[in-house]
């Protein structure tokens, strides 16, 4: 039961002296010591293991091999374990379940990264600033975003680029077409998970509601109840430097900004015409036959 409580109070009491990685068990701390001592050393980066296999494995990170594929939707693996947990989300398979709020995960490390949410933790800390995190990836996303101007990950339809290849593989749907998120209960597919995970909850009631607690407007995204909350405030902190109209949230004075400039980011992909503005050309595109629009942005 010590254990248990540990990984939910999101407890890592045991440090390693050597990496200042931590742990919520003695065991796992000293499982993890041998690493440091393992004559099993990646070439490539340095990275130790416990045995021949799990550096094997690790091995196929840096040649890019993945020999284990999702029969469902065609993702690959570096090992059958990752493999097999990842069946779990076709499966609908959620055994680990939060004793506070009962929503349910496919993986145990999600688990534990929800459990933040409930005790307020958020242990990884910008080394550049005051901010910090409660995932690795939100930091490493902030580091990109805030800290570095760098975008290495270019388009090869548009040439447009990108901070991490997550923004460019997104971005690349846009012109394949590709909806690879597909419902498990109907035929309906989506371009992006959000999309997917709206659809479960609004059609098939399976997920979590979000409401603001002023109103009580339901939402299907947490993010979207932070983006509305600011709408109860009398103050609209975001002011166009143009003409000093005002608005609720950043996106909205991006969206506002191309008013002011002769410049036409987006282009119908089938006659060519330009538009400044996302919606025009995608509100065109209908019209011209429904080709999808390039951002040459």
């Amino acid at each position: 039961m010590k254990v248990h409580k540990q990984i939910h109070t999101a407890g890592k009491l045991y440090s390693c002296s050597q990496c200042e990685k931590c742990f919520t068990t003695e065991r796992y701390l000293t499982f993890h010591l041998n690493v440091h001592s393992s004559k099993y050393k990646c070439a490539e980066c340095g990275k130790c293991f416990n045995g021949n296999q799990s550096l094997s494995v690790h091995r196929r990170i840096h040649s890019g091999e993945k020999p284990f594929e999702c029969t469902v939707c065609g993702k690959q693996f570096t090992d059958s374990a990752n493999l097999d947990r990842h069946s779990r989300i076709h499966r609908g398979e959620k055994p680990h379940k939060c004793h506070e709020c009962d929503k349910a995960f496919c993986q145990l490390v999600n688990l534990n990264t929800h459990m933040r949410v409930h005790t307020g933790d958020k242990p990884y800390k910008c080394s550049l600033c005051d901010k910090s995190f409660s995932r690795l990836n939100h930091l490493r996303s902030h580091k990109r975003h805030a800290h570095s101007n760098r975008k290495p990950y270019d388009c090869r339809w548009c040439g447009k680029l990108f901070k991490s290849s997550r923004e460019l593989k997104q971005h690349v749907y846009t012109h394949t077409g590709a909806k690879p998120y597909s419902c498990r209960h109907c035929s309906e597919r989506f371009r992006w998970l959000n999309g997917l995970k709206s659809h479960l909850l609004r059609s098939h009631n399976e997920g979590t509601w979000f409401t603001c607690h002023i109103c009580q407007k339901k939402f299907s995204r947490k993010g979207d109840v932070k983006k509305h909350l600011v709408r109860h405030e009398a103050v609209k902190p975001y002011v166009c430097s143009e003409c000093s109209y005002r608005f609720y949230t950043e996106g909205e004075l991006k969206r506002h900004q191309p008013v002011h400039s002769d410049f036409k980011a987006f282009c119908c992909g089938r006659c060519g015409k330009d538009f400044k503005c996302k919606y025009s050309v995608v509100k065109h595109s209908k019209r011209c036959g429904g080709s999808l629009p390039f951002n040459f942005g």
